[in-house]
């Protein structure tokens, strides 16, 4: 079903999904949300934007393969709960805060780098498995 009020709404809700999937992501720290919930809302945008414009031009919007985010937020994810490990001689996935808040975001962690590692990994999977699906029927 592709009429033109779908095809419309959808290229001016792609980009406002993809802002309130990065709002809870950044959100996650201090309320309910974080990397899962952000991702599966991005994966959502782009989800709509395929059934509206079909999913070649989904694909050339996103330009490569939503599987390649897998390993890197995998490998984000890793790093950041290695990383108090390597830095400090803490136990593994010990968090690690910055002094200062930063204005619009807050305090910034090492638990934000895992969030986006996690954030990474749900938008590669929802899509490839989406997009496969797609592709076969």
């Amino acid at each position: 079903m592709r009429t033109i009020i779908l095809k419309t709404a959808s290229n001016y809700l792609l980009p406002v999904l993809l802002l309130f999937s990065v709002f809870i992501l950044l959100r996650g720290h201090y309320l309910p949300g974080g990397g899962f919930v952000g991702g599966l809302v991005a994966s959502i945008a782009f989800v709509l934007h395929s059934f509206a414009n079909g999913l070649g031009d989904t694909k050339d919007l996103i330009k490569f393969h939503p599987g390649f985010l897998m390993p890197v937020g995998l490998a984000l994810a890793f790093l950041s709960g290695l990383s108090p490990l390597i830095l400090f001689d803490e136990p593994f996935m010990t968090g690690l805060w910055m002094h200062n808040p930063l204005p619009v975001i807050g305090t910034i962690g090492s638990a934000l780098f895992f969030d986006m590692g996690v954030y990474l990994v749900v938008v590669g999977v929802t899509l490839t498995i989406i997009f496969t699906i797609s592709e076969s029927a």
